[in-house]
């Protein structure tokens, strides 16, 4: 048996339920993939991105409708050895990615402030626009459930605001193009159950920048880093808090927000307060 084969059977089997069940219903639940859809799923050499791309090749071989895969790698600037490191993780793992070139760690390198959010941003824009040149209609990255609940606490700690990461998105600036995230529901912890159980190696931060993070499981200092450590207290305090986080952004009960947007546009509870009254009036008077 290939080794890629086994670290495919251990989605299955293994994992079925920490990470392929909570895939596959992610994929139902938020009508993430469509008949017909090409997709490019996008790898930066990390095990998020990674475990994707398996996913996505099972889905194909075992899903009840027809669609089509193409894996892209962008390459921002990696050094030699990172870059090989990506090339020989594909080949091991039976991925046959494509993969282009953007000067993107030159052009932040000379950034000084927020090179990472820059970075993301131009990662982004690179990413729909040579899926939209291959003739995709989506793109679909590595984010997992840690990133989710992370995103929400770091807008209410540090933003002063309530926003999620959304499980797709339709592109704003490639008409016809959408964003999806497979992986929403699946845990950390689980993606690096899975590296562990089947001797796996990636990369996890290639920037030029913070190059001292090339290899392992722990991540510089950042905002998110705080995050992690946030939620790891949390996790150990009570089991449940992480989940409740994320289940807070599928049930926020308006008729107790001060306010809130929608489009773009602010609404405050005081827009409809004496409305709701006059109509609560006239529902005891029937």
């Amino acid at each position: 048996m290939e080794k890629y084969t086994e670290v495919e059977r251990s989605i299955i089997k293994r994992f079925r339920k920490e990470i392929w069940r909570k895939f596959i219903t992610a994929v139902n639940d938020y009508q993430l993939i469509k008949e017909g859809d090409k997709i490019a799923v996008c790898i930066s050499g990390g095990k998020d991105s990674m475990l994707l791309a398996k996913c996505m090749q099972e889905l194909k071989k075992h899903g009840k409708f027809h669609f089509d895969l193409v894996f892209m790698v962008m390459d921002p600037g990696y050094n030699p050895y990172n870059k090989q490191i990506i090339l020989d993780n594909a080949e091991y793992l039976n991925i046959p990615i494509e993969v282009f070139n953007s000067n993107i760690f030159e052009v932040v390198a000379s950034v000084p402030d927020s090179p990472c959010y820059l970075c993301a941003k131009m990662r982004r824009g690179y990413l729909y626009k040579h899926a939209q040149e291959l003739g995709c209609n989506k793109i679909a990255l590595g984010h997992h459930f840690d990133d989710v609940i992370e995103t929400v606490l770091m807008s209410m700690l540090y933003s002063g605001q309530m926003k999620g990461m959304m499980p797709k998105l339709h592109s704003t600036n490639y008409e016809g193009m959408e964003l999806i995230r497979p992986l929403y529901m699946v845990k950390e912890a689980d993606i690096l159950a899975w590296k562990k159980y089947n001797n796996l190696t990636f990369i996890q931060c290639a920037c030029r920048l913070t190059e001292n993070c090339m290899l392992g499981d722990n991540g510089i200092g950042s905002k998110r880093q705080e995050m992690k450590e946030l939620v790891k207290k949390f996790r150990q305090t009570s089991s449940v808090i992480d989940m409740n986080i994320f289940r807070s952004i599928h049930n926020v009960n308006l008729d107790t927000m001060i306010g809130y947007q929608k489009h773009q546009v602010s609404h405050s509870f005081l827009d409809e307060y004496d409305s709701k009254l006059t109509a609560e009036n006239m529902t005891q008077e029937e």
